[in-house]
């Protein structure tokens, strides 16, 4: 039963970022127990420009490790041209290692 809940969010939460998006790329958000995963994705052609993970970067606790993430991953989009993302966090809520990930991202320079 909890599977097809959180399927159901994700899904729910991937319908409002594909209407807002227009023709944004979309920042994605992956969150294991141990690691945080985010990439910049273009759907239109179906790749992945830019991609940070926490398996490369860490920095004391497990909120810290994710504004890391948000930081190099803002570093490697901006280097590439792209500023304007739309933010797809997921099945996860819009609190703690995803909250820090995305306040990060803003702060090196992506806008959301």
């Amino acid at each position: 039963m909890a599977a097809q809940t959180t399927v159901r969010r994700k899904l729910r939460a991937r319908r409002k970022v594909r209407q807002a998006a227009g023709e944004r790329l979309r920042l994605s958000v992956y969150r294991s127990s141990k690691h945080i995963y985010a990439q910049i994705i273009d759907d239109s052609k179906g790749i992945t420009l830019a991609a940070a993970s926490s398996a490369a970067v860490k920095t004391g606790t497990k909120t810290d490790t994710a504004a890391a993430v948000g930081k190099a991953l803002a570093e490697a989009a901006v280097a590439k041209g792209v500023t304007k993302v739309v933010f797809d966090r997921g099945q996860y809520r819009y609190h703690g290692r995803v909250k820090a990930l995305a306040d990060a991202a803003r702060e090196g320079g992506l806008d959301f």
